[in-house]
């Protein structure tokens, strides 16, 4: 699984360098760079696909197709972690949101 949580570059006029650093910030997003939302949506993507796997695993070993229990556990692990990751985020995402929205204006 791979979740990457880096923040992609905005464009505007904050951007470090003046003309020339919102020119380059500008030409990125032109170019194909994924938005916040993309790599959100991605990331929750991969979290479902883990679950998935996850019960598979535990569908197959009850059925007796799969032997090995420690490939089944590490993969429910796997997704375990996986989601409490996601929850976090979510948590630390939605903690900035309220300290944001108890800004005086």
């Amino acid at each position: 699984m791979r979740i990457d949580l880096t923040m992609p570059r905005v464009p505007g006029p904050v951007t470090p360098g003046g003309a020339a650093g919102a020119a380059t910030a500008n030409k990125d997003a032109a170019t194909g760079g994924s938005s916040f939302a993309d790599l959100l949506n991605q990331a929750i993507g991969d979290v479902n696909q883990m679950q998935l796997q996850a019960e598979q695993a535990g569908m197959d070993l009850a059925a007796g197709k799969v032997t090995d229990l420690h490939q089944v556990m590490i993969t429910t692990e796997k997704a375990n972690l996986a989601l409490q990751l996601a929850i976090q985020v979510r948590n630390k995402v939605i903690e900035a949101y309220q300290e944001i929205m108890r800004m005086p204006v």
